[in-house]
C-alpha cells in the first residue's frame, strides 16, 4: 500500500515534472520546487483548516470563561483539562487543527527522500526498483539517468560546503531558520501559563526546527529545498490571510492587529 499510494505517485511526478522541464543542469531542483507548489495546492484545504484553527484559539484567548477556568483550576492540572475539552466540544473548536498539516506532511516528506533516491537510481538494485515503479507512459530511457545538479548541491546526498576547511551546514539552518519563521507566525499567543494549547504549539515551534534541521542535515539534500520551497510557501499563504502574528517574532507575545477587532 505504501508503495502503490506514496512512492510510485511521488516518483512518477518528480520524473514527469523533470522530463517536461528538460534534462540539464539545475532541472531536477526546479522539479522539485514545481512538485512542492502541487502538494501546497493539493494542501490547500488543510492549510485552510490551520489557518481556522489558530484563529479559533487565539479567540478564545479572550473568552470569559475560558479565563475564569484558567485562574479557577490553575492549581489541578487534570480538571483544567477536563474543563478546556468541555468548551473546546460546546464551541467546535478542534485543539490539534493547527498541527494536523504538519503531521500529514510526514508521510510527503518520508516518500520524497525515497523518490528522489529511487529516481537518481545510483546502484544496480535501484535502476531495477526504478524499473518496476515507473508508469508505462514515462519515457524513462530519455530522462534516466537523472542530472542531480542543483546550485552548489547533488540533490542525492547530503549538502557539502566546504568554507576554509570547515563544513558549513547552509540548508540545514535555512531549514531551520525557515521552519522557526513559520511556526512561530502561525502560533497562537496567550499570556496563561497554564494555557496547554498555547505551551504545546510553543514546544512545536523549539522542537520542529531542530527536527527539520536534522534530516536536512542527514539527508539528502533535496529534502532540503523541499523544506525551504514549503516553509516560505506556508509563510505567504498564512500572511495573505492578514493573520500573520509577526508579534510572535520579536518575543512580544500580544495578538497582532489582523485579529483584533
Amino acid at each position: 500500500m505504501w508503495e502503490t499510494l506514496i512512492i510510485q505517485p511521488l516518483t512518477n511526478l518528480l520524473l514527469w515534472i523533470y522530463d517536461v522541464l528538460g534534462h540539464g543542469p539545475h532541472m531536477f531542483g526546479l522539479a522539485i520546487i514545481l512538485f512542492t507548489i502541487i502538494i501546497k495546492l493539493i494542501t490547500w484545504p488543510l492549510n485552510a483548516s490551520q489557518v481556522k484553527g489558530a484563529q479559533a484559539m487565539q479567540e478564545l484567548q479572550n473568552d470569559k470563561e475560558w479565563q475564569d477556568i484558567q485562574k479557577k483550576y490553575a492549581k489541578d492540572r487534570e480538571k483544567l483539562a477536563q474543563e478546556q475539552m468541555r468548551i473546546y466540544k460546546e464551541k467546535g473548536i478542534n485543539p490539534f487543527a493547527s498541527c494536523l498539516p504538519t503531521l500529514i506532511q510526514f508521510p510527503i516528506i518520508i516518500g520524497l527522500y525515497q523518490s528522489i533516491i529511487r529516481a537518481l537510481s545510483a546502484t544496480p538494485l535501484d535502476m531495477l526498483n526504478l524499473a518496476r515503479t515507473v508508469y508505462p507512459f514515462q519515457n524513462v530511457e530519455n530522462i534516466i539517468p537523472l542530472n542531480s545538479t542543483f546550485l552548489w548541491m547533488d540533490l542525492g546526498r547530503p549538502e557539502a560546503v566546504q568554507i576554509l576547511g570547515f563544513g558549513l551546514p547552509t540548508l540545514a539552518i535555512i531549514v531551520a531558520l525557515t521552519t522557526w519563521l513559520q511556526t512561530k507566525l502561525t502560533m497562537p499567543t496567550s499570556s496563561n501559563p497554564n494555557d496547554q494549547s498555547a505551551q504545546m504549539s510553543k514546544m512545536m515551534s523549539i522542537y520542529m526546527p531542530f527536527l527539520l534541521g536534522w534530516f536536512a542535515l542527514n539527508f539528502a539534500s533535496g529534502i532540503s529545498v523541499y523544506f525551504i520551497v514549503s516553509n516560505i510557501l506556508g509563510v505567504v499563504q498564512y500572511a495573505a490571510t492578514g493573520r500573520a502574528n509577526w508579534s510572535n517574532l520579536f518575543g512580544g507575545g500580544k495578538s497582532s492587529t489582523a485579529t483584533k477587532k
